[in-house]
């Protein structure tokens, strides 16, 4: 917080701004994906890789992701912070996709279904009588143009990228994504990437979690579980 803003209505009202133009709901909101377990997308000329630390109870069942989950069988999303916020906003981009696809007869473009979910948590950033969703996404998949990844925000703007990684092991993973990372890697190459980055942030922050591995490849434009 500034040295000159003092706590008002500002700092619990996610209508409010600060006197130094700041939206602190909207900041609290990426405190929570920075805290979340580690997320990462990567495209390559042979498709996109998604991949997740799965963290979870030793009593618990862990016979489907908790992190990545289809939208359509040629979009899929790794998701990072509240996840009961991040449901909402993967069931409203299945049902974009839906209607794309009934209204245009073809499989919606990734950007437009990224683009839809970001109008949602924009939203809630503008009415009053709720929150920021405390969520972030990074939704990948192979349209007509090929390989595309998308990442977005809490303030409802989202960006493409060649490879991209939120959560608390954010800064080990980014460093290893920007010195090994290469736009010609094949697919194989990319999942072993995603797989060492994911590890050596576990080595680093001392947890122990299963990694999850999804994979679209352009030939068969269709979501996988790896």
């Amino acid at each position: 917080m500034s040295a000159f803003a003092k706590p008002g209505s500002y700092d619990y009202n996610a209508t409010v701004f600060s006197p130094d133009g700041r939206l602190y709901q909207v900041e609290y909101a990426l405190e929570i994906v920075n805290r979340g377990a580690t997320i990462l997308g990567m495209k390559c000329p042979e498709g996109i890789v998604l991949a997740s630390e799965e963290i979870t109870d030793l009593l618990e069942e862990t016979t489907h992701s908790q992190k990545i989950f289809q939208i359509d069988n040629h979009i899929g999303a790794a998701i990072v912070g509240l996840g009961s916020d991040a449901r909402v906003l993967i069931q409203k981009a299945r049902e974009e996709a839906q209607i794309n696809k009934l209204t245009y007869e073809e499989p919606a473009d990734i950007e437009t279904i990224t683009k839809k979910s970001s109008n949602t948590q924009q939203i809630y950033t503008q009415n009053a009588g709720g929150r920021p969703f405390g969520a972030a996404l990074i939704i990948g998949g192979v349209d007509k143009t090929g390989p595309r990844l998308f990442c977005t925000h809490q303030c409802g703007t989202y960006k493409a990228y060649k490879a991209i990684t939120l959560g608390a092991g954010k800064e080990t993973v980014q460093t290893q994504l920007t010195e090994q990372y290469k736009e010609n890697m094949t697919l194989n190459e990319s999942i072993q990437l995603a797989t060492t980055c994911l590890k050596n942030s576990m080595q680093t922050r001392q947890i122990t979690a299963k990694i999850t591995i999804a994979t679209i490849p352009t030939t068969t434009k269709t979501i996988q579980y790896i």
